[in-house]
Order: structure tokens, then sequence, then C-alpha cells
């Protein structure tokens, strides 16, 4: 039987790949095996979501974590090649635009293996971003691009990728796939606002997690300057990834946001589904707040999904306070479309059958 590879080691990445490793169980015409680089070891960032979600519990948890950029890049790429010797897949795949991303598809092709790339082509056009540079290496090694969005097939065609012999598929975006199967699971089984009190549509979703903002004692102190001015007219909840609630207590900065523990993907989805807007400076939930009908404020200086910009569903804010509250007055009134199709249809399908393909199992 033929063999794929998947490599995960962050949150958005267990979410994508639960849609494609639950089609490849029902289909049952290849093997996949997982491997969980231990980027993110967090229970509520990383065990929970295999419990909830029902993913094959990874065969390698390779326990790499707290390390800088390049050390734990590196290491991954040690232990990464290891586990291929040791499996010879036919195939390796990867998602996004993490450090086990670009780890898994170097161990891959340095060892002559086709490299399959979910949510290929995006681009924040920062080479500042360390998740830039990941994604833009990981596009030109691998085999196979799946983009989420036509703006990330244009990126690629701009960038000269029709000429590089690489297959490349307009699937549409995998997390969409994820938030319509999981959605109802999420109501019928998170009790999380039960237990903070919250109420329906009375409350804004904020995550804040990215290096640059976090490591910045100046922008953090902005970000929640603009959470707490936010939260005088309604509750701020703000689930609190690791890095984030180091950085607060060591730049002894404070805020009147309700901070509450990272949580799961079903409290997450419970969230989202019933906040009255989000937040963030996360990549995967601007879109994850479009698929639940919200409005979303983006505490970045730019998107790598300009769409969601474009037709009025998200707004640019960067770290200044005062535009964050400008844009959540002009987000109470705003009336949006959100039923637009912006993300494809049947994403992990799609996906499943170019990768069969390309497998030779046609």
């Amino acid at each position: 039987m033929k063999k794929i590879v998947t490599i995960v080691g962050a949150r958005p990445q267990f979410i994508k790949a639960a849609v494609l490793s639950r089609i490849i169980v029902e289909k049952n015409e290849f093997e996949e095996i997982v491997v969980h680089t231990g980027q993110h070891f967090d229970q509520n960032m990383s065990e929970i979501f295999f419990n909830e979600m029902d993913l094959p519990i990874p065969k390698y948890n390779l326990d790499i974590h707290e390390s800088m950029h390049g050390a734990m890049t590196g290491k991954m790429l040690e232990k990464i090649e290891k586990v291929l010797v040791l499996e010879n897949p036919d195939a390796v795949v990867v998602y996004g635009d993490t450090n086990s991303t670009l780890a898994g598809a170097l161990a891959a092709n340095k060892m002559h293996i086709q490299v399959a790339h979910i949510e290929a082509g995006l681009r924040s056009f920062n080479m500042e971003m360390p998740e830039e540079v990941n994604r833009i290496i990981t596009d030109r090694i691998s085999n196979q691009l799946f983009c989420p969005t036509k703006q990330a097939l244009e990126n690629l065609k701009s960038e000269g990728f029709d000429h590089f012999g690489i297959d490349i598929v307009l699937s549409g975006d995998i997390m969409k796939d994820a938030v319509s199967y999981y959605n109802q699971k999420a109501e019928a089984n998170s009790t999380i606002l039960e237990q903070f009190d919250l109420d329906s549509d009375k409350f804004v979703l904020a995550t804040i997690h990215r290096q640059e903002n976090t490591d910045d004692p100046i922008k953090l102190k902005n970000i929640l300057k603009g959470l707490d001015d936010i939260s005088e007219e309604i509750k701020v909840v703000m689930p609190l990834h690791p890095r984030t609630k180091k950085r607060i207590a060591e730049f002894e900065l404070s805020t009147k946001v309700l901070l509450i523990d990272p949580v799961g993907y079903f409290d997450m989805l419970k969230l989202l589904a019933h906040c009255k807007m989000v937040v963030t400076d996360s990549g995967g939930l601007q879109k994850e707040s479009f698929f639940n009908k919200k409005h979303c404020i983006i505490a970045r200086d730019e998107t790598e999904w300009k769409e969601l910009v474009d037709n009025g569903f998200a707004k640019i804010v960067g770290t200044d306070a005062g535009k964050m509250l400008d844009a959540y007055d002009h987000f109470l009134k705003a009336k949006s479309n959100f039923e637009m199709n912006l993300y494809g249809d049947n994403v992990g399908e799609t996906i499943y059958f170019h990768l069969k393909n390309k497998l030779g199992l046609n």
C-alpha cells in the first residue's frame, strides 16, 4: 500500500490535518503516518486537539520546542529525516508556514520524496515574518501546491511557478471544511460560555500570539490598550498563548481584558459562534471568523487573506489602539454578505483526489 507522512506541529495544522486524515481513513486507499514535531506542546494547544477531533494518534512525537527558530528547525530536520528513512513514504504532506512545515519539506526534498504543500501561495510580503520565509521556501521545494485562494494562485504565477514543473491546484481552504464539520459538535459539547458566564453576542474574542507583537513591549502595550478601550463598551475575552502570558508578566503589563487559559478547538468554535466580533494577529482565525460570520480586526500591518479586507469583512489596524477602537465602532454598524464563497467547497475531497493521482492510484 502507498504511504504518506503528514508533518504537524502547531494548532492550525492539527485542525487542517483532521479533515484530510478523516477522508484517508474512510477511503482506505493509502496509509497515513502522522508525525508531531512538538512545536505546540501545551496540553490545551496540542493533546486536546487530537482527543477532540479524533485525529490519528501520531506514530512519532519528536518533542521539539522552546528553541530559537534556527535551532528548532535544525532539530526538526534531523529527526524528521530519521523518520523518513524508517518509513520510506511515497510523499510527505505539510501544512501552512511554521518551522515544522519548512523542516518537513526540506527533509523530504533532500531525500527526493514528493512534497505536497497545503495552503501554498500565501504572501504577506513582509520578509521579517519567519512565517513568510518558511512559506516561500516550502513552496519552492514542493511538488504539489494546494492554493486556498485565487490570490494565492496569482502570487505563485507572478513568482514564475508556472515554469517550475510543479503541480499547482486551486483547492480552496481546507479550514472551511473543518469549521463546517466541527461547528455542530462544538455547539453540543463545549460549555465555555457557561464556564465564564458569557452571553451570546455580548463579548469580543481576542487572540494575540505573533512574536513581533508579543516580544515588543510597546506593541504589546498598545494592543492591550486597544483591547482595554473596547472593554469599556463590551466584555473582551482573550485565551492567552503561553508566550503572550510570559511577556505580559515580564513587561509588567496589566489589562482589564478577561484572560483565560488556551482553549481547545471546540471551545474556540463556540466562542467564535457566539462572540460579537474578533480581534487577532492570527492568520487562521481571520478566516475562522469569516466562516462564523464575524467581522475581524487584524492586529498586524498586513494580511495573507487580502480578500477579507477587500470585501469589508476585516480591517487591518496594526498595533494602533485608536484604530482598533475605530474598527470596533465601524463593525458595529457594518452589514456584510458572509455568504460570499471566497474559499471553495469540498476542499478536503479535492486535495485527496489530487494526492491520490500523484501517488498513481487513479
